[in-house]
């Protein structure tokens, strides 16, 4: 009926325009709630990017430690991540037990030398069983050319497993070229004699030592460090395991104790073969019968014996906190039974007297729990460039 069809088509034209309205509306509320959901995030992690740089401890690190501070703009946090991601982290089970003494030294003896090339001089370390001297390794074709070096090797009473993990940990580092690297020269295993393992001379020593002797001399001692020098070592240290990572070599063993440096503050790391012999304090046996360097260790390696670039991370994070305390021990009062419990629950060894917000920032990013949220080492690298380079400017 005509009468009645002009009703219906205007009633359906009303009800359509309602519900058009009705669905900006309701588009327009979406749109405005995940903008305030974002700003909310985004004040919270402004707010926990400050607590983390003022705090003694760090609790939930999670949402603390995926941010660090650009040093030339201290307020702008800027997000570390990667879509790349680490690689797939691997359970590397300590199977240095199983290899015997033969099998060390026929790995090494493509670069075996003889022991008449190598004169030892003073006794620069010490330990049970081991030793490291302050040697001269004479040219294989010219006698008259000399170089000096360091050379491991063990005591006596140094029983064949001791002297089986020297020669195997020495090898970590071998083949590798990179200038913030040390590895393995020469090694001397000759029937008879007690192996010995040869590393070119860095004049100023192990590092842990040298920054320790740093905290006991005078201003105006010649070996006397600025913070600018130290965050200078920790680009080094972060380039040469920026370089392992490339190559996917795990170190499982990055400290302080483990680098060497000399007298223009190169900075080198080594292996660590004889650590734990010469630094018995930074290992701890878990009741596993392998002794670990626990606080230098990150969550998954303590739990799970996880190791990959990501738990080196952490362990550089440790590192540079140790640089910047000159060779303090971290978590020096906490039991290291209690480690992995005080890491579950999102507490961290406190900010170093006189260190800058923004470089504890960096250090906080190293120690988050999930090893994705951690930055990689060419990140690192970039950021403490970058600090360096504004502390310059205020010299």
């Amino acid at each position: 009926d005509p009468v009645h069809a002009a009703p219906t088509t205007s009633t359906r034209v009303f009800y359509i325009s309602v519900g058009v309205c009705c669905a900006v509306i309701f588009l327009v509320a979406i749109i405005l709630a995940v903008l305030h959901l974002h700003s909310m995030k985004r004040i919270e992690l402004d707010d926990s990017i400050s607590a983390s740089s003022s705090s003694q401890g760090l609790s939930q690190p999670s949402t603390q430690t995926t941010q660090y501070l650009r040093a030339d703009t201290p307020n702008n946090a800027t997000p570390i991540t990667s879509s790349l991601g680490y690689p797939t982290l691997r359970i590397e089970k300590n199977d240095l037990r199983s290899v015997t003494l033969l099998e060390a030294k026929g790995k090494v003896k493509d670069i075996a030398i003889s022991r008449e090339r190598i004169t030892l001089k003073d006794v620069l370390q010490e330990g049970t069983f081991g030793r490291i001297f302050h040697g001269i390794l004479i040219d294989e074709k010219d006698p008259n050319k000399e170089k000096q070096a360091f050379v491991k090797t063990v005591k006596d009473q140094a029983s064949e497993i001791q002297v089986t993990m020297m020669l195997t940990e020495s090898c970590k580092l071998r083949g590798l070229h990179h200038r913030n690297l040390l590895p393995i020269t020469h090694v001397c295993i000759e029937e008879g004699e007690k192996p010995m393992v040869i590393l070119p001379y860095m004049n100023w020593g192990n590092l842990k030592l040298f920054l320790r002797q740093c905290k006991l001399v005078e201003a105006n001692n010649p070996q006397a460090i600025s913070q600018q020098d130290l965050v200078h070592m920790a680009i080094q240290i972060a380039c040469g395991m920026s370089y392992l990572a490339r190559r996917e070599v795990i170190h499982k063993d990055l400290a302080a104790r483990n680098c060497v440096i000399d007298d223009t503050l190169q900075v080198k790391i080594t292996d660590n073969a004889l650590s734990r012999d010469l630094f018995p304090m930074d290992y701890h046996c878990l009741g596993d019968n392998e002794n670990r360097p626990v606080r230098w260790m990150a969550l998954e390696s303590l739990v799970n014996n996880e190791f990959s670039s990501a738990s080196d991370v952490w362990a550089f994070g440790v590192t540079l906190w140790e640089l910047m305390t000159l060779g303090q021990t971290p978590y020096v009062d906490i039991d290291p039974f209690e480690m992995a419990a005080y890491l579950k629950d999102g507490y961290r060894i406190a900010q170093p007297i006189n260190c800058p917000d923004e470089l504890f920032a960096v250090m906080a990013c190293c120690w988050a729990l999930d090893p994705e949220e951690r930055p990689k080492f060419q990140q690192l690298v970039q950021c403490l460039t970058e600090f360096h380079a504004a502390l310059g400017a205020y010299v």
